[in-house]
């Protein structure tokens, strides 16, 4: 094979690829409640395309000029979720996705638990016991890592190194195997995600690790869309990470991604430009630049800070009223949140 062809086979291989990366339908939102049915609003990125509903539960939906509705008599409290298949159809394809849509039960109190709630529970953090514990306890949220292993499974620890192996290096047979000191085995990001989809309250803070160099990192955010997706998770996850670029190809492949950034370096005015949902920025941050609070609310961005612990800081960000804070001490942050 000459050159030449090789070169437009490997254009037109990657042409397929990012064409049936965007060609999904999307949903702006994935949660209903009983003082909101408008569910969300569909799209094919990049497309015009017709939407039809379809699958057992299309008659409890309803589609108006693209926008999901819930009809109002489905929505039950012993009832979690719909899965709802939408088919979309442009001039030449059609295409596919089933969601599941929420009944919006989340809790609301700005409560982050750091890698779950391990500290004051005896769990190992990062672990699943943790994020029980976090349900448990009632927190907004429980933050999570993301690694991949050298056969590209998406698997949870904080470091990029596990009982003396390393992550990028070591199957996902031999790493899944490890036991945590809490006795149970090292999570995948399924097994973690299936965990965290029994319930409906506690949302999953999911952090995509940066990792050796730049196409693995992309990889790496490729695979967790992927199981997000085959999961059928996204009213449950909220992504966060250090990593620019990954934060950027988080919204490439799902514009309706809640995407925060961590690292600290770009002013609330640089990520709303980008479509950024939140920063989410250490103490030390919102300390050096104590306008950029100001600035994101007006911005609309969320805000986050981590990793707070002290009592006397979480008193002060709790009163300036920031969105979340990121702890590991939630029972503390809870106790002073209800008194």
């Amino acid at each position: 094979m000459s050159k030449s062809i090789k070169f437009c086979s490997v254009i037109i291989l990657f042409s397929l690829i990012s064409f049936s990366t965007k060609s999904q339908p999307v949903l702006s939102n994935h949660t209903f409640s009983i003082e909101n049915n408008q569910v969300g609003v569909l799209s094919l990125p990049g497309l015009d395309a017709e939407f039809k509903l379809s699958g057992a539960n299309a008659g409890l939906f309803r589609l108006k000029a693209n926008k999901l509705y819930i009809r109002k008599g489905n929505i039950k409290p012993e009832i979690k979720w719909y899965d709802l298949t939408i088919s979309a159809q442009t001039k030449s394809r059609s295409f596919q996705q089933t969601f599941r849509l929420v009944n919006d039960e989340f809790i609301r109190n700005s409560v982050i638990a750091h890698r779950g709630a391990w500290k004051n529970t005896g769990a190992t953090e990062n672990s699943i016991a943790a994020l029980q514990q976090a349900i448990r306890l009632g927190c907004q949220g429980s933050e999570f890592d993301v690694h991949m292993t050298i056969d590209s499974v998406p698997v949870i620890n904080h470091d990029p190194t596990i009982q003396g192996q390393t992550i990028s290096t070591s199957s996902s047979e031999k790493l899944l195997a490890l036991k945590l000191p809490s006795g149970e085995n090292m999570p995948s990001l399924e097994s973690y995600i299936k965990a965290g989809m029994t319930q409906n309250n506690t949302k999953l803070i999911l952090e995509i690790k940066s990792t050796i160099n730049k196409e693995r990192a992309l990889q790496l955010t490729r695979k967790v869309m992927d199981v997000v997706i085959k999961l059928k998770a996204q009213a449950w996850i909220d992504y966060i990470s250090f990593d620019y670029a990954i934060c950027m190809e988080l919204m490439r492949l799902d514009p309706h991604a809640r995407v925060a950034y961590l690292n600290g370096d770009k002013t609330p005015e640089m990520l709303a430009a980008d479509k950024f949902w939140g920063l989410d920025y250490n103490q030390s941050v919102y300390q050096k630049h104590p306008d950029w609070i100001a600035q994101a609310k007006q911005k609309g961005l969320t805000i986050n800070v981590w990793t707070v612990n002290d009592p006397a800081l979480l008193k002060s960000f709790l009163d300036q009223k920031i969105d979340f804070i990121t702890t590991n001490e939630p029972e503390l942050l809870l106790q002073m949140i209800n008194q």
